[in-house]
């Protein structure tokens, strides 16, 4: 990896620790001419996060399934191993996944223990345009009283975080990405509601 390329992914690390500690908020990252050039079947976003966080010593899974070239780049790019879903470090879900395929994953990823709740998985998801209008209200550490955040989630993709959650500090971590170059998360510690659950 060039010294160029180590300077992108370290501020693409310094965004993601921001969004992480203000969940919510919306981070928007600089994509490069290389990662540009590699025309993957995810989001350029999405691919520099994963040329950030993984590296050998971690696994990671993509949804849906038939990803096989993307499965193939990202094992090559960080030499990240790919792994069945309930043992991978990281899970990507790129525009596209079925509902049903995302909330079976996530019911069944690691969720780490009260020993070690770092052995937990890390999600990135792709969205098509993140903004901070309705969908989703937040509120807990980092936040002050309430933010919002717009993703495509369904009552049963909340329903299944909330199901990995609720024994803190064992849960999920979730990054968004979209196409213009965003992303957002929402780490365990963050409490959502869904708009459609006060309608």
């Amino acid at each position: 990896m060039g010294i160029d390329q180590i300077h992108h992914t370290q501020h693409v690390f310094r965004k993601i620790l921001d969004s992480m500690a203000k969940p919510g908020t919306i981070s928007t990252i600089t994509v490069n001419e290389e990662s540009k050039k590699r025309q993957l079947s995810c989001y350029d976003t999405t691919l520099l996060a994963a040329l950030t966080l993984l590296d050998a010593e971690v696994t990671f899974h993509i949804l849906p399934a038939d990803q096989i070239e993307l499965k193939e780049k990202i094992s090559q790019y960080t030499l990240a191993q790919h792994a069945p879903i309930e043992e991978a470090d990281f899970i990507i879900a790129v525009k596209g996944c079925a509902e049903r395929e995302l909330v079976d994953a996530m019911l069944v990823c690691k969720n780490g223990s009260l020993i070690d709740p770092n052995g937990s998985a890390t999600w990135i998801i792709e969205e098509e345009h993140l903004s901070n209008q309705g969908g989703l209200t937040l509120s807990g550490p980092g936040i002050r009283s309430e933010a919002e955040l717009h993703i495509s989630f369904t009552l049963a993709m909340t329903a299944a975080r909330q199901e990995k959650i609720k024994e803190y500090p064992t849960g999920i971590d979730l990054l968004f990405t979209d196409e213009v170059g965003q992303l957002a998360c929402l780490p365990r510690t963050t409490t959502v509601i869904h708009a459609e659950e006060v309608k």
